[in-house]
């Protein structure tokens, strides 16, 4: 036989058993097909889809403050998808999707020949439709029976869903790394922003995820998300997104991330007060409906408040004696094994926004060099080792020593346009501040205490402590309806249980001086004791105690005896908050309100906080006079009296407040006013004990108060007192009306 003819019938032959096989593939795919047929799960989940998107906590300015739900998504319609967005994803994972079927036959060829040719990179060939028939219906396993599911779940797919319609669920489903589902939820995530917002270097980033959210994760591996941004940037340009120039752009804009370990508002025990009320009401399914609580709080409020609570704290803490590093680790000699046993062992241990987590490399009386658990060394040198001079010598304790492998936390502290690094440490005491609009009752502001995450306790709302001397304002102004004016003399002189207080009772003032005759006016300037007692044995135990509720305290929390003089009862700092609004607003009991509305996914309005009732005859549980009576004194107190060192921050005449320290300096507190806000401090330890021999309410509450009061009050004009009707100035002091020509208790 010729070879020619040989030749064909060989072709020949090859050719029918290359038909063969392809008849015998199409074959055994169309027998899997059918035989998996009925085993596909139903399209519920996609053609009526309910994404699970998480609970949402904002401030009333609409600033995140928390997340809950194992999900992070903000479903975004694709109708509202910045078009370069769901461009950059197409361009990347599947350009034909609008022309090719549910599986594109091209592409598997192409896949299939990249994956057969030595050397070439493996290559994938899954549509959007298929990924979407994966991400909601099959497991991630490579194997032939999820190949054919999927394919036969598209083709499903492709017939009830338009092509918009599949591609808004892949948009919103698609898992991209650090809990976040979807692009709008990735946005948020990684760069704090909504999807609009995204530059195109930015929305390259995200764009790239899909294929590796856990290998080229920008919080964790920024240079892999950065290759896999440089191939997507390619693919736009290729495609016709973006110009070549855009590109050179977007390839030089430095990526800033968001932060995944610090919030943008730190408010995390309102965020815990407000999840706890959704769940009552609905339940589970809080965490997976999209509820969003709108909270009354103001973003720049609750962040002046939560850093001057931290800045009070840790100077506080500063003054305390060192109690040794964390943690002990060894570290090798050689620098590079060195390295990696520090990263190692700061791995699983918690960071902080203030007290830098830190593991030292080097140490000695002159400086002490560590490695940031978020990379990068700094050092600790001349006097910022003073405090922990004892701890770098060598005979220094082991459980206090300062070594190479020392666990510690660090503060940045800034010094004209740089920063020091300081030693720190844990604190032992808390804190908490609470501040309010004192006409509606609204709450701008509350911190619970120092780190939600060692103890979520929230002091702010549940820590019930005794007020000391911030609680005379109270019992002044029930003096006020008993006749006492301003200008009443009052005996500062020793006082014993003969004279109706408990036994053994021995009261001082806290300057442990006696001063004789003083005006009301000073006794609650100087804040002596002896003149709030003889002022309750004055107006009665008993008028006391219902003149002393109208502020809405629960006066079985307080003693029935002359101790209540000096503030030895229980409150809260929201407690208190809410007591010095009414001297705030002109004589009115407000109800302090914290979550102004509850709204589902859609839109739809679940609950709203009714608004808060108009100032009125209603309302009023003082009269207007007593509270401007008042009112002057508290100024007095701020401008010469124990919160005089207010004046050298705020510097304004229309501040109100009064400091309160309880014995041995157990708790430490500043409560007062200015317009538009009444705020409330406190120090103390849970264990109660005290807080240092020469600490006080002005020294350690009244820091937080006016550091936060400084930005509540920026842009806020000066609004001096206006006398009410009631009252009338004579001598230089203010009386009521009544007693104009006299008539009133002039000695106590």
């Amino acid at each position: 036989m010729p070879l020619k003819q040989r030749g064909f019938i060989i072709i020949g032959s090859l050719l029918l058993a290359a038909l063969a096989l392809l008849l015998l593939g199409a074959l055994a795919l169309g027998i899997a097909a059918a035989w998996y047929w009925g085993d596909l799960p139903p399209l519920d989940k996609a053609t009526d889809y309910r994404p699970r998107q998480h609970l949402q906590v904002l401030t009333a300015d609409g600033a995140e403050i928390a997340q809950f739900g194992s999900e992070r998504r903000i479903f975004v319609p694709l109708a509202q998808m910045p078009k370069r967005m769901s461009a950059a994803v197409l361009a990347v994972e599947d350009a034909g999707f609008y022309e090719h079927g549910a599986i594109s036959w091209r592409g598997v060829a192409r896949a299939t020949l990249a994956n057969l040719t030595p050397g070439g990179m493996a290559q994938g060939a899954s549509t959007i439709t298929q990924q979407v028939a994966r991400t909601f219906f099959l497991s991630t396993r490579r194997t032939p029976e999820r190949k054919i599911k999927e394919a036969l779940l598209a083709w499903q797919l492709e017939r009830q869903l338009s092509k918009d319609q599949i591609l808004e669920l892949y948009l919103n489903q698609i898992y991209l790394g650090q809990r976040a589902y979807g692009f709008g939820a990735a946005a948020q995530v990684y760069f704090g922003k909504p999807l609009a917002a995204l530059s195109i270097a930015e929305t390259a980033l995200l764009a790239g995820l899909p294929q590796n959210p856990i290998g080229a994760n920008p919080s964790t591996s920024l240079e892999k998300a950065q290759r896999r941004q440089r191939w997507v940037l390619q693919r736009m340009v290729k495609t016709g997104v973006i110009t070549p120039a855009e590109q050179d752009a977007a390839l030089a804009e430095k990526l800033v991330l968001r932060s995944p370990a610090f919030v943008d508002v730190n408010a995390a025990f309102v965020a815990e007060m407000a999840r706890r009320v959704v769940v009552e009401r609905l339940g589970e399914k809080a965490y997976t409906e999209g509820i969003r609580v709108i909270t009354s709080l103001r973003a720049d409020d609750q962040r002046a408040a939560h850093a001057a609570l931290r800045r009070a704290v840790l100077a506080h803490e500063r003054k305390q004696p060192w109690r040794g590093p964390e943690e002990q680790n060894p570290l090798p000699e050689d620098s590079a094994e060195a390295e990696r046993a520090a990263a190692l062992a700061l791995k699983d241990l918690r960071d902080d926004e203030d007290l830098r987590l830190a593991i030292v490399m080097n140490a000695d009386p002159r400086e002490l060099s560590a490695r940031l658990a978020s990379g990068g060394t700094v050092s600790v040198r001349g006097d910022a080792l003073k405090w922990v001079r004892a701890a770098l010598l060598p005979q220094a304790p082991e459980r206090l020593a300062l070594k190479r492998g020392s666990v510690v936390r660090l503060l940045a502290v800034p010094k004209g346009k740089s920063v020091e690094w300081q030693l720190a440490q844990w604190p032992q005491a808390e804190a908490a501040f609470v501040a309010l609009d004192p006409t509606t009752g609204r709450i701008r502001a509350l911190v619970g205490g120092f780190d939600f995450n060692r103890r979520q306790f929230n002091h702010a709302t549940s820590a019930a402590r005794q007020p000391g001397s911030s609680f005379k304002p109270f019992l002044y102004s029930a003096a006020l309806e008993q006749g006492v004016m301003p200008e009443t003399l009052v005996d500062d002189a020793p006082l014993t249980s003969a004279d109706g207080g408990p036994p053994s009772w021995d009261p001082k003032n806290s300057d442990d001086k006696f001063d004789g005759e003083i005006s009301m006016r000073e006794g609650l300037v100087r804040s002596k004791n002896l003149v709030s007692i003889r002022l309750l044995k004055q107006i009665g135990l008993q008028p006391a105690r219902e003149w002393m509720a109208r502020f809405g305290f629960d006066m079985a929390q307080h003693p029935q005896n002359l101790t209540l003089a000096l503030g030895t009862g229980s409150v809260t700092p929201l407690q208190m908050a809410a007591a010095y609004a009414v001297f705030a607003n002109g004589g009115h009991r407000v109800t302090p309100v914290l979550i102004e509305r509850i709204v589902a996914a859609n839109g739809e309005l679940l609950f709203e906080a009714p608004p808060a009732p108009p100032l009125s005859d209603d309302t009023r549980v003082v009269p207007a006079r007593n509270v401007f009576v008042i009112d002057t004194l508290l100024a007095d107190v701020t401008q010469r009296g124990t919160a005089a060192r207010v004046q050298a921050t705020l510097q304004r005449p229309d501040l109100y407040g009064k400091t309160g320290t309880t014995n041995d300096a157990v708790d430490a507190w500043f409560a007062g006013y200015a317009p538009g806000a009444v705020a409330v401090a406190w120090m103390g330890y849970d264990e109660p004990r005290s807080l240092g021999e020469r600490e006080s309410g002005g020294g350690l509450a009244l820091p937080i108060w006016t550091d936060t009061m400084a930005r509540m009050l920026r842009g806020v004009t000066v609004q001096p007192l206006a006398p009410p009707e009631g009252v009338v100035a004579v001598g230089g002091d203010w009386r009521y009306a009544e007693w104009a020509g006299g008539g009133f208790i002039t000695r106590v």
